[in-house]
């Protein structure tokens, strides 16, 4: 039998998903598994290896259980970035998964930033100068548990674990070294003074690859899955860039947005470039992805179930209940800042808050006016965004938007065309997609894109005369508040 099946792998912060895909669009399935991310301490927010390792494995044995598994030709890799883990020489985890959302660092970020290093090295590399990236991660250590620094012998990322999991080798490909804060991004190596600063060896990071480079799938990880040993394991990308791929978004114009538990806009450039207050992470040697994260996305979503609907509902009642609410919630503002923000304030201390609340708002209120908040949010990144190239449309996935709620307050306070793709594999599809240019099944990713996305299931949600008259005046007076809210928490610190 001829392989002709893709297994695209997705591992993200609370899942990891592995979706097939056959080159002639029979096959199409996905099948996951969960793990919780856990907060030992205020501002710590970490997983367990192990527990992530578990359920990779299990997602992809369920998923190649449902194939002859003769068919499937390789494997292609995405995972959520950003995240730092300790390995012994014998590659058994030292320290847990500090995941993006960590805000330990905070003070080192802090100073960094305060002199000319933190700057320099987010222009260096792409990735901002914040508590998320491994960067300052290690320079934590550096200065909390420098001995172990020092002894660790290997400090890799979520995905390098993966690809340790899956292949037995300690590598690392571009696209997450371009989200590590430690990478040349004109050498396309790491960064010499980066090594410096973080305060590690050269030897203790991984071995840089290109996004479609492969290596063997190992004989323990084979038997634990159900396929071939030797099987080609592309190393693939991160989630951001590959989620860009996986919805279409792959020309200056065209912006991605992804919201899960956290979200993020995004869009393509050809060569690396970096924007105040945005990051710029690599697809490819020649494909780039311009944009900003916002750590409070879907989370927020869910909080506002849990405190304000009524009980036992879920996430599409709630949202059902707030579109009784008129756009701009009724002057009721949330800045949704449950964790450590990101883009484009990059304030790892900023809290959130709900403001201008009178009696007359309800429950359902407070609902609404979160959802419009994380969109005020996304709005600031394309504003800067729009430095690059002028944005034309959005394209969204993501499980909010089944939600009309959702589409609605979106593309209003964009007050951009919102295409809402119907694709629920996200990177994963992105990933499969650069697997098959790495396998040789396409020449490019736009090939690749044609003949895996399926049918297109889309949904145009256009802007409505009245959304974008309330929204421009929100937009114009969270702005002016914000700026005042930021001070004001920046003074009580």
């Amino acid at each position: 039998m001829t392989p002709d099946v893709i297994l695209g792998l997705d591992v993200g912060t609370t899942a990891a998903k592995a979706s097939l895909f056959s080159l002639d669009g029979t096959i199409r399935i996905t099948t996951s598994r969960e793990y919780p991310l856990l907060g030992p301490q205020p501002g710590w927010h970490v997983q367990e290896p192990d527990a992530i390792a578990e359920g990779v494995l299990g997602a992809m044995r369920e998923a190649v259980e449902q194939v002859d598994a003769a068919r499937v030709m390789g494997i292609s890799i995405s995972t959520a970035m950003h995240g730092l883990l300790g390995l012994g020489a014998d590659l058994r985890p030292v320290t847990e998964l500090i995941t993006w959302a960590d805000s330990r660092a905070s003070a080192q970020a802090e100073t960094l930033n305060h002199h000319a290093t933190g700057p320099r090295l987010h222009f260096t590399s792409g990735t901002p100068t914040h508590p998320m990236s491994p960067l300052v991660k290690l320079v934590w250590f550096a200065e909390k548990y420098p001995e172990f620094l020092r002894s660790t012998r290997h400090w890799i990322g979520l995905k390098d674990w993966i690809l340790v999991v899956l292949t037995g080798r300690v590598a690392t490909e571009l696209s997450t070294a371009s989200g590590s804060g430690m990478l040349d991004m004109e050498t396309r190596d790491w960064n010499p003074e980066a090594i410096d600063v973080a305060g590690v060896r050269p030897e203790q990071l991984p071995d840089l690859h290109d996004t479609t480079d492969t290596l063997p799938l190992s004989p323990d990880a084979a038997a634990a899955v159900g396929l071939p040993a030797g099987l080609p394991v592309v190393v693939g990308a991160g989630d951001g860039p590959l989620g860009n791929l996986g919805t279409g978004a792959m020309h200056p114009g065209i912006a991605g947005l992804s919201i899960g538990t956290s979200g993020a806009l995004r869009m393509v450039m050809r060569a690396p470039a970096v924007v105040s207050g945005l990051f710029c992470y690599a697809l490819t040697r020649d494909v780039w992805v311009a944009g900003g994260a916002v750590s409070n996305g879907g989370m927020v979503q869910r909080w506002l179930t849990e405190t304000f609907a009524p009980e036992g509902a879920d996430d599409a009642e709630a949202c059902r209940r707030a579109e009784a609410i008129p756009a701009g919630s009724e002057g009721l503002v949330m800045v949704p800042y449950l964790v450590s923000e990101r883009a484009s304030l990059w304030d790892s201390e900023i809290r959130g808050a709900f403001l201008h609340v009178r009696r007359p708002h309800t429950p359902d209120h407070f609902l609404r006016a979160g959802v419009e908040g994380v969109a005020f949010q996304l709005w600031t990144i394309l504003r800067r965004l729009r430095m690059i190239a002028r944005v034309e449309e959005v394209r969204a996935t993501g499980g909010v938007f089944r939600s009309p709620l959702w589409r609605d307050v979106v593309a209003g306070v964009l007050n951009r065309p919102l295409i809402v793709t119907g694709s629920a594999e996200g990177s994963g599809l992105g990933a499969a997609i650069l697997g098959a240019q790495a396998l040789g099944v396409v020449d490019t990713l736009q090939e690749g894109y044609d003949l895996l996305r399926g049918d297109p299931v889309e949904d145009h949600v256009a802007v409505s005369l009245a959304d974008r008259e309330t929204y421009e005046a929100y937009r114009y007076g969270m702005g002016a508040l914000l700026q005042r809210y930021g001070r004001l928490g920046a003074d009580l610190r």
